[in-house]
């Protein structure tokens, strides 16, 4: 263990997940030990490609957000077709108060590598390339890893271990003893990263149903930076990409897309769809983050969204425990959240899924109905099934969360827009002014404990019942008029936000013991009555 930190943490799989949990534990002042079996970084292909503004905004918690926002596209206009016409389209709302564009579109190659230059100016990360993870022991003091190297096998030891290793990670699951249930779909999808010009389209996501040149699937396509374009063929369970090739056909049918111009293939792969999900996410010291934990179909990019907020959940929770602040109860907080998200994500993109590629009479019934009224009728529009798009989790179930009668939670909110500022609910990225200087209210809240006063607030009195009631870094603000408004804020609040810029609290009375028991229920994952008196 480095002995100028609390502890250090193994991290299996040097993904974009993996990398971000490293960054962000990095960040808290954590030893990290990043673990993966390939040899180098294998930078091919677009993969995940569309990253969500949320997540941007933790990647900049670590220097990465605005480069890779600044590199990646945002397409502005969505159509959809329907066999030879198209149903309709609309035109995405901008940036609004925020400083991020509502996602990217840029290859996970790139925003891997945009990762390592981080990875690569901080001293606490150790990355371990060739170094295959085969099984994870644990007990009361730590974990050991076994590692499969090329030359000998070896342990890495470690507090704790974040497994990020992937999709295939069947061997780490089996070790740890975690299920991981689900199905898979029967119909493959052809993917290519395609360059080529094509005039217009440079702004817009095409989404196709049953088109005559690919008749009974869908084919997706969205623009990428540098006149690529990302195309998505459904395809038959049988399809042999290596046959289409040798025939001419893959040609034939890229050209259906583009026309009679010239094109480069950039990538090209083949692959089925799953959703899955671990039965546990928090195995004593092992916690499991991204498609290690979870699979969804990828029409909605909710894989790599959601694998980051694993991340994030994850880091912070970790970085308390180590440096005493918080016990190790609260990692089961982490098991708890991400479950819960996981379930979630599994809940829309199975409504997509049955949509996109219907599992029976019923549902193929459902989905020409749907279809051949929207053609017609645009009330019909919103029941056409694409993708709903990648979003935060609310954590208003949490063990973390107080409450807030007079701020009920109404459910998932409608698709392209986000709950109203409440317990469980992460904060709006907007503005705000701290001690003269503008500055973001997410850029501040990412640091340890936030409490937002109001003015009628006492901030002394606040200060010196946070400072006995945690070690944990707390800092009081005074909202500005901008954040006020922006979170709905009464006189006399104070909103107590979680280092992931959740909100966790809205304290109605004077500071004291109600700062203690909202502290002490988030650093410990237990239901703390505040006090009635």
């Amino acid at each position: 263990m480095n002995e100028t930190t609390p502890g250090r943490v193994a991290v299996i799989g040097n993904g974009p997940v993996g990398q971000t949990v490293a960054l962000l534990l990095a960040r808290w002042g954590i030893a990290v030990t990043v673990l993966d079996g390939r040899p180098e970084r294998d930078l091919v292909g677009s993969k995940a490609i569309c990253q969500q503004r949320d997540v941007l905004d933790v990647w900049e918690a670590v220097g990465a957000g605005k480069r890779i926002a600044a590199e990646g596209l945002t397409w502005t206009t969505a159509r959809t077709f329907y066999r030879d016409r198209e149903l309709f389209s609309y035109d995405l709302p901008g940036s609004g108060t925020s400083w991020l564009p509502p996602f990217v579109n840029i290859s996970q190659a790139r925003t891997e590598e945009v990762l390592d230059q981080r990875i690569a100016a901080e001293p606490l990360i150790d990355v371990r390339w060739n170094h295959p993870a085969i099984g994870v022991e644990q007990d009361g003091s730590g974990v050991a890893v076994r590692c499969a190297t090329p030359y000998r096998e070896e342990l890495v030891t470690a507090d704790y271990a974040v497994v990020c290793a992937g999709a295939r990670g069947d061997e780490l699951r089996r070790a740890v003893g975690v299920s991981f249930e689900g199905h898979s779909f029967d119909d493959r999808f052809l993917i290519c990263d395609i360059r080529a010009d094509l005039p217009g389209w440079a702004q817009e996501r095409r989404f196709y149903f049953d088109p005559e040149w690919n008749p009974g699937r869908q084919v997706l396509i969205h623009p990428c930076p540098d006149s690529t374009f990302r195309i998505d063929w459904q395809v038959p369970s049988d399809y042999d990409l290596s046959a289409e090739e040798a025939s001419g056909a893959l040609d034939a049918r890229i050209r259906a897309v583009v026309g009679d111009r010239p094109y480069e293939i950039v990538w090209k792969s083949v692959y089925r769809f799953h959703s899955r999900i671990a039965d546990r996410m928090r195995i004593g010291r092992v916690l499991l983050a991204g498609d290690s934990a979870h699979l969804f179909s990828p029409f909605g990019a909710r894989g790599l969204n959601s694998g980051v907020a694993d991340a994030e959940n994850a880091a912070w929770k970790l970085a308390f425990v180590l440096h005493g602040w918080a016990g190790e109860d609260l990692l089961e907080s982490y098991h708890m959240e991400r479950h819960a998200a996981a379930r979630e994500n599994i809940h829309v993109t199975t409504a997509t899924m049955d949509f996109l590629v219907p599992q029976d009479d019923a549902q193929r019934r459902r989905r020409r109905d749907i279809l051949q009224r929207a053609s017609q009728d645009p009330a019909a529009w919103p029941e056409v099934d694409s993708g709903r798009f990648a979003e935060p989790f609310w954590y208003v179930d949490s063990p973390l969360t107080t409450p807030d009668s007079s701020r009920p939670f109404a459910g998932r909110p409608p698709r392209g827009s986000a709950p109203a500022p409440a317990p469980g609910v992460i904060v709006p990225d907007v503005p705000i002014t701290v001690a003269g200087s503008a500055t973001r209210l997410r850029a501040i809240a990412r640091d340890g404990v936030l409490l937002l006063a109001t003015r009628e607030s006492d901030r002394v009195a606040l200060r010196n019942a946070a400072a006995g009631a945690t070690a944990a870094p707390v800092r009081v603000i005074e909202l500005d008029d901008t954040a006020f408004d922006a979170l709905g804020a009464r006189p006399g609040e104070v909103w107590v936000i979680r280092p992931d810029a959740h909100v966790a609290a809205v304290l109605t009375r004077p500071p004291g013991r109600d700062v203690a028991a909202t502290l002490h229920r988030l650093t410990t994952a237990v239901s703390t009555p505040l006090p009635t008196t």
